[in-house]
């Protein structure tokens, strides 16, 4: 199963941010994701393979 990951959909991930939000928006799709925290609008850069491991479940924003 492939999951299709677009710029604005929010993700929630297995462990939680320093701040303690588990929620994060892709602002980047490619080999690596920038992800902002939607507790603390940190952002980080992950691998593809760790977000697809950690992820459990997705919220898709409508255009």
């Amino acid at each position: 199963m492939k999951n299709e990951y677009k710029v604005g959909d929010i993700i929630t991930l297995k462990k939680a941010h320093p701040c303690g939000s588990h929620d994060w928006e892709i602002l980047r799709v490619g080999a690596d994701f920038r992800l902002k925290c939607v507790g603390c609008a940190r952002q980080v850069m992950m691998p593809r393979t760790q977000v697809e491991k950690s992820e459990r479940k997705k919220t898709t924003t409508s255009v």
